[in-house]
C-alpha cells in the first residue's frame, strides 16, 4: 500500500490524525482530512537532553521544529533524554530538566506541548536513559509546565516494567499522548500478544484520559487490515 492510499484508508476507517509523517506528505494528509499530530523534535534520539554538551544543538533544532509545529497547528513535538553513556541517573535527570527548561517558554508561547517519550533499554534502545515512567514523571514534576508532558509508549513500558493500566492512571496528569504496539515483537495489537488493548483503552478513558492514542506497531501483513483491527479494539 503506498502512502497516499494508506492515508485515504486511514481516514475511511475513522482515524483523525497521523504522526511522524515526512514533511512532504503533510499537505496530502491534511487534504485527506487527517491532522498532523506529532513529529520528532530532534535527531538522533540517542543524542538527548541528559548531556549538557548537547543543549545548544538541541535548543536550535527543537526551537525550529517548535516554530514549524506552531505554524502548522501540530499539538505535540517529541523529545528524548538520549543514551546514558555512563552518566548517573540523577545527573542525567537534572541535565534533562536544565535543557528542556530552555525550550518550555517557547512551547508555551506557541501552544505546542513537548512530549518526552519513554523508550525501552532492554531490546530496542540499549542504554536509553528515559526508560522508566518514574524518571519521565520526575522531569515533568520539576519543570511543572502544561507544555511538557510524557509520551507514554505502551510497548516500551510493558517491556521495561509492565503494570500498564496502573502506571497510566497514576501518572495521568503528566501524560499527553499514548502509543501502542504489541508485545512481544512490536507487531499488531491483536489477540496474538500479551496485552489486552481493549481493556487498557477502556480503563484509561474511564480514568479520565482525553488525549489521542497513536498506533506505532509494525504490521505483520496488510497495514490497512491491521489499522482496521487496531481501530476496532481501541474505539471504546
Amino acid at each position: 500500500v503506498d502512502s497516499s492510499d494508506l492515508l485515504k484508508e486511514a481516514k475511511k476507517i475513522g482515524y483523525v490524525g497521523v504522526e511522524y509523517l515526512p514533511n512532504e506528505l503533510w499537505n496530502e494528509a491534511i487534504d485527506t482530512g487527517l491532522s498532523i499530530t506529532n513529529f520528532r523534535g530532534h535527531d538522533p534520539l540517542e543524542m538527548g537532553f541528559n548531556h549538557l554538551e548537547n543543549h545548544n544543538f538541541l535548543e536550535s533544532e527543537v526551537s525550529k521544529n517548535l516554530e514549524l509545529s506552531g505554524k502548522n497547528k501540530i499539538p505535540f513535538l517529541t523529545v528524548f533524554s538520549g543514551d546514558r553513556l555512563g552518566i548517573d541517573e540523577s545527573i542525567g535527570l537534572a541535565n534533562t530538566v536544565i535543557g528542556l527548561k530552555r525550550l518550555v517558554p517557547l512551547a508555551e508561547e506557541l501552544g505546542v506541548t513537548l512530549v518526552l517519550e519513554l523508550l525501552n533499554s532492554k531490546i530496542d534502545h540499549p542504554d536509553h536513559q528515559c526508560d522508566r515512567t518514574s524518571w519521565a514523571a520526575a522531569v515533568c514534576e520539576i519543570i511543572n509546565s502544561p507544555n511538557l508532558k510524557i509520551l507514554f509508549d505502551i510497548y516500551h513500558v510493558q517491556v521495561m516494567e509492565g503494570n500498564i493500566i496502573q502506571s497510566i492512571l497514576s501518572n495521568l496528569d503528566h501524560i499527553a499522548h499514548i502509543h501502542t504496539a504489541g508485545v512481544p515483537g512490536r507487531k499488531d495489537i491483536d489477540d496474538s500478544q500479551e496485552l489486552n488493548f481493549a481493556a487498557i483503552t477502556q480503563a484509561v478513558i474511564d480514568g479520565g484520559y482525553q488525549g489521542l492514542i497513536g498506533h506505532e506497531f509494525l504490521p505483520k501483513g496488510n497495514p490497512v487490515d491491521a489499522l482496521k483491527v487496531a481501530y476496532q479494539i481501541c474505539n471504546v
